[in-house]
């Protein structure tokens, strides 16, 4: 299989990957003005949203719903934000920056200080083959899946399976897997922060099934809640499963390669762009993660190679749900008909 088309032909010869780092430095501070601006366009809409799908919930459940979907949007917003106060790039004091995140943390069902460290984890070992596991998609090479049982195998193909990553996993982990601090259960301070976010939700769900009953919860909370997560998690995935990411292990792991090379930029039209702030410039964030995510197009206004790196249309990414091994010989993710196929060739 070869989806790369445009994908893999659009790459131009550019500088070294650690050449970046110092021209991308200028662009990392934020500007507390335009964090609190997009805060609160962020924040506001959301608010109202909510307001008017409880407000509809007399007048017909299918328009409650609506304002549900488009809330999910908005929510989506805020857990960029609160991403980026996880990297330190949403405002200056990093102190304000964490509370802040906290308090968004609560919304986007998240423990913050848990997410803040698995996440700078996968940024940290992004690429690298010896270091999988926390914080990304589990991905084996083709020669560990050759290795597997018959179970093995079966279990890794229902995991990589769309129903599966798209449909079942969002649920799974924002409703129940961040209710615990998966991997960094042995440090207490995870444990609080996990204790804490679930406290404040449950008292928030409480307060609305109080004041709008159970359907207010059904209608509104749950649906903007799940399409968020699901939208967020399809971002994450295509952000670095795509043919020709970048896959190495040590010594030939490099961190700034890996950055720039096994994160895609996804080209998205303008509303989705804004609503998911600039997330799919990803191989620039990679680079340099202390960007604030409304400096990215910035970055590829002034710096035309980085434009057209990795370059994805939502047409293009939507082949990668069937990419699921990396042949570490070929350097690209197959498919596991791609996977047959090698099989029988050698």
């Amino acid at each position: 299989m070869n989806n790369s088309n445009d994908f893999s032909r659009a790459q131009p010869v550019i500088r070294d990957a650690r050449d970046w780092v110092s021209i991308l430095a200028q662009y990392r501070e934020p500007n507390l003005w335009r964090s609190l601006f997009e805060l609160g366009i962020s924040f506001g809409p959301f608010l109202a949203l909510w307001a008017l799908a409880w407000w509809s919930m007399s007048v017909s459940y299918w328009l409650t719903f609506g304002f549900a979907v488009l809330a999910s949007g908005f929510l989506l917003r805020l857990f960029i934000i609160q991403h980026d106060c996880g990297h330190g790039a949403f405002f200056s004091n990093r102190v304000f920056s964490d509370w802040v995140g906290r308090v968004l943390g609560v919304m986007t069902l998240t423990p913050y200080d848990v997410w803040r460290r698995s996440h700078s984890m996968h940024h940290s070992a992004s690429g690298d083959l010896e270091r999988r596991g926390m914080g990304d998609v589990h991905t084996l090479t083709l020669s560990e899946y050759r290795a597997l049982s018959f179970s093995g195998r079966l279990m890794y193909r229902l995991y990589r399976h769309p129903l599966t990553l798209f449909v079942l996993g969002p649920g799974y982990l924002f409703f129940l897997q961040n209710r615990v601090p998966f991997g960094l259960m042995g440090e207490a301070r995870y444990w609080v922060s996990a204790g804490s976010t679930n406290l404040a939700i449950a008292a928030i769900l409480a307060a609305i099934w109080y004041f709008g009953g159970f359907m207010a919860i059904v209608l509104i909370f749950l649906p903007s809640s799940l399409i968020a997560a699901t939208a967020g998690v399809w971002l994450f995935y295509i952000q670095h499963q795509f043919e020709e990411t970048h896959w190495d292990t040590r010594p030939d792991w490099q961190l700034h390669d890996a950055a720039l090379h096994g994160s895609s930029h996804y080209v998205l039209p303008k509303a989705l762009q804004w609503i998911t702030g600039n997330i799919g410039i990803h191989h620039v964030h990679h680079l340099y993660s202390r960007i604030p995510f409304y400096r990215l197009p910035q970055v590829l206004r002034d710096h035309t190679d980085l434009a057209k790196m990795n370059r994805m249309t939502i047409r293009q990414s939507l082949a990668c749900a069937r990419l699921h091994l990396w042949d570490e010989d070929s350097r690209r993710l197959l498919s596991f008909a791609d996977a047959r196929k090698a099989v029988r060739v050698s």
